[in-house]
Formats: C-alpha cells, structure tokens, sequence
C-alpha cells in the first residue's frame, strides 16, 4: 500500500491521504489513523475529519506548528500497524419504502428491469459502510450498494426533500437527515432522526460504522416517528461479523 501524503489545506489544517480510490482497506487505516490520533492527544490538535481516502487534521498553530505536527503524525503512522481496531458496529434503521415515502422507486425498478419488491430486497440485503459523514449534519456517504440498483440523479433536483429520506444517485444510497434540496431518487423514508441538535449525541451514524436498512409498514413508521417526538427511539445497534457482506 502507498505511502501516506502531507497536503496543506490551509493555515489552521492538514491532510494526510492515504490512497486514490475508495475502499475498506484505505478505511481501515484511515480509522486505525484516528484511533492512534486519539490515543497520542497531541497538543493543538482540535478536530479530525475522516474522509473517503484522507484524514483532514485541525490545529492550533499557535500551540504547534505545521512542521511540528507533521512530524508527530509521521511518527504515529510509523505505528498504524500495531493498531487493532476494535468490531464495527452495525445500525440498523428502519425504512418504509414506496408510495410517497419513496416515490422514485418505481423508476428504480423499471431502470435496473427488476420489481420494486425486488428493488427493495437488493437494498436491504448489505450491510453498508459509513466511509464519512458530510454535505449535511449526519448525511452518510456508504459503500456496498448492488449494482443492479445503480440510478443516475433526478435530471431536475427537488427543491426540498424531508428528513429521512433514503434515496440513490448512482453507486451510492443514503439518508437525508435534514430537510434540504437534493437529487437523489428517494426510494423510501426512515422515521429515525440521524440528526436532532437536542441530543447529547447530535449526530446518530458515525463513520466506521455500518447501516443494515430493514423494511417497515405505515404502522411501524408512525409508532417510531411517535417515540421520536416523545422520548425517542433507540435503533438496534450490533457488532459486525467478520467476514460479513
């Protein structure tokens, strides 16, 4: 595997790269990278953003500069191969597929030749990596999508989509967790919150992790979305077999 490159984004952040391409290989170090970041608390360091293939670093530089922190994050790359990551956690989300809370899912089906019966056993099969979060609080960008289901985006964005939301635009699937335009074509809606600014955890997904996507009914949806107003609902959460797909 290539060497990890330093690439200067600004005058308060660095990038450390590990790859040109997306995979759970370049993820696993990426997240072994943040482990052995977390555990050398480097003074100055004030947040990490994981990302497809990098590691964006923020600091201080009035308490360590550039040349300094590059050499403290060369050292702990030196170690990433002591790093044992611990199991990845599964999330399991519910989704009402179809009718207006998916109403593109019928062009999924008629596009990949298959029923949306079909559409919807393909997509809740995987279990999908969360490689980052980003465009907004909590949005997941997730690997292991079937082929079969590869759409291209609304030709037209919507102006407005609602939380929830679980769409497809290419080779990706995700959840919109905030009210927000978008292109994707919705095949469904979760009545979880991945994003509530009320709670002591904002943010639900976290990346590393892995989404598994369940079918629910319109009386499953309104009893989740219910315990969401109220008190809340605790999605099931389990660690990932090795080896799993």
């Amino acid at each position: 595997m290539e060497q990890p490159r330093f690439l200067l984004t600004g005058d308060t952040s660095l990038s450390v790269e590990f790859g040109n391409e997306i995979s759970e290989a370049i993820n696993r170090r990426i997240r072994a990278f943040g482990l052995a970041l977390e555990a050398a608390a480097i003074p100055g360091v004030t947040e990490l953003v994981p990302t497809y293939r990098s590691m964006m670093i923020h600091y201080d530089p009035e308490v360590i500069g550039y040349e300094a922190l590059k050499a403290r994050l060369t050292a702990v790359l030196g170690g990433l191969d002591q790093i044992a990551l611990p199991p990845s956690q599964v999330l399991e989300i519910p989704v009402l597929y179809g009718g207006e809370a998916g109403p593109d899912l019928a062009f999924v089906a008629e596009h990949a030749g298959l029923t949306p019966e079909e559409v919807i056993a393909r997509h809740t099969k995987p279990e999908y990596l969360i490689y980052m979060l980003g465009f907004t609080p909590g949005f997941t960008y997730l690997g292991g999508l079937d082929e079969r289901l590869n759409t291209p985006r609304l030709a037209q964005p919507r102006v407005s989509i609602p939380a929830g939301s679980v769409g497809i635009a290419g080779s990706q699937t995700g959840v919109y967790p905030i009210a927000s335009p978008g292109g994707w074509q919705l095949i469904g809606r979760t009545p979880v919150r991945m994003y509530d600014p009320h709670r002591a955890v904002p943010i639900l997904p976290k990346a590393g992790q892995y989404i598994h996507f369940y079918p629910i009914d319109q009386a499953e949806y309104d009893r989740i979305a219910a315990l969401e107003a109220g008190e809340g609902y605790t999605c099931r959460c389990h660690a990932r077999e090795e080896g799993a797909q």
